[in-house]
């Protein structure tokens, strides 16, 4: 009677610790055991072992011993828990969080996206100086004062905005209507999609802006009226790029200077992404030159067709005083005369980083201390004053 009393108490013991560590799967049309593994986050192989005798082809309705994960975790988890708490009250109130780099990815890039500078963002990831940015890497992005841009602010300053409507005159540009109007002419084309080449004449542009800044180019506007000064706009008269007739370079304004050369490297890089195409000057496709020509001709300033011919435009400066949206000029290929033009987005230690449409990768960032582009460097002109 004890011995049976004995083998009993065993088969229980032993049937809780089986239902303990596994589940039961009853097989379902269509599953097989990569799809039942998946499911239940283990291996193929666990299934396998814990149901030595299944066959091969698994049959509808017929029940698998699954390896029961959850215990171990369950387990685990307050012990997790307990480690990471204190870790995440340190970076809430020291970062903002991390930033996983993608491909293409420029630090200049990352900066603008989050609101903080190139070097904030080497402070906080010491590994920056010496190895540079990695795909895949997480970056700590340091400040928590801003935050990048997301939809729900956005709305909110959009139902704030008005809406008006603005003809467009003979002669008028989009980067000149664009000033009038405190906008960038990035900011005007999203808003009028069907004007992303040249505006027409007579068109009529729908432009929303804060309603202040609306109240206060119409005030303007009334008391040039009553002055009888005929002028387009006192933003746009102040600001206006001249273009000396030899073409030897552009001067600008007081005050328009950096303003412009940031609207410069944001419309260029906008096209990060699209392919090289040789003789392309649109969006369909770039090459070198014609990647710069689009992208000055939205300000109203010409530059020559070819990078040999833009190399002659402007003054050549050193390396060392070379500054954002100068042009600087390459060699590739072992050529002899220049064949390669970009555009300067961030120059810091002794690297000068470009935008220009490469044949291999289409528009993109590039480096000087990339040893082709060291190789390949010819000259740095400087196209605005």
């Amino acid at each position: 009677m004890v011995f049976r009393l004995i083998i009993v108490l065993i088969f229980f013991s032993g049937g809780a610790f089986a239902q303990d560590n596994f589940v039961k799967h009853k097989i379902s049309q269509g599953e097989n055991l990569s799809v039942i593994a998946k499911k239940y986050g283990v291996k193929v192989k666990d299934i396998a072992d814990a149901n030595p005798d299944a066959p091969k082809i698994l049959k509808l309705n017929s029940v698998l011993l699954i390896p029961n994960k959850n215990k171990n975790t369950a387990k685990s988890k307050p012990k997790l828990e307990a480690k990471s708490e204190p870790k995440s009250e340190v970076i809430a109130s020291n970062t903002l969080g991390s930033h996983e780099v993608l491909s293409k990815e420029t630090l200049w890039g990352i900066s603008k996206k989050y609101n903080v500078t190139v070097d904030e963002l080497k402070k906080a990831n010491p590994l920056l100086e010496t190895e540079g940015l990695k795909i895949g890497q997480k970056i700590v992005i340091p400040s928590a004062n801003s935050l990048p841009n997301d939809k729900p602010v956005i709305q909110e300053i959009a139902s704030k905005d008005v809406e008006l409507y603005r003809e467009v005159k003979a002669k008028e540009t989009k980067y000149g209507i664009s000033k009038e109007y405190g906008i960038t002419v990035a900011e005007l084309e999203r808003q009028n999609p069907s004007i992303k080449g040249k505006v027409p004449v007579g068109y009529l542009l729908k432009i929303r802006i804060p309603k202040e800044k609306a109240d206060a180019i119409e005030a303007s506007k009334a008391v040039q009226e009553s002055q009888n000064v005929a002028i387009t706009s006192p933003v746009q008269i102040a600001e206006t790029a001249e273009i000396k007739k030899d073409s030897t370079f552009v001067k600008l304004a007081a005050g328009s200077h950096s303003e412009l050369i940031d609207q410069l490297i944001a419309n260029a890089t906008e096209n990060i992404g699209i392919r090289y195409r040789s003789g392309g000057t649109t969006k369909a496709g770039f090459d070198c030159s014609g990647l710069m020509i689009c992208t000055f001709n939205n300000f109203d300033i010409k530059l020559p067709r070819s990078s040999i011919e833009q190399s002659r435009v402007g003054t050549k400066v050193n390396t060392d005083e070379a500054q954002k949206g100068d042009l600087i000029f390459f060699r590739t290929n072992g050529r002899r005369h220049i064949n390669h033009v970009g555009m300067i987005v961030e120059v810091a230690e002794g690297e000068i980083k470009f935008v220009h449409s490469s044949t291999h990768g289409g528009v993109m960032i590039s480096s000087t201390k990339e040893p082709y582009y060291t190789r390949a460097f010819s000259q740095v002109n400087r196209v605005l004053e």
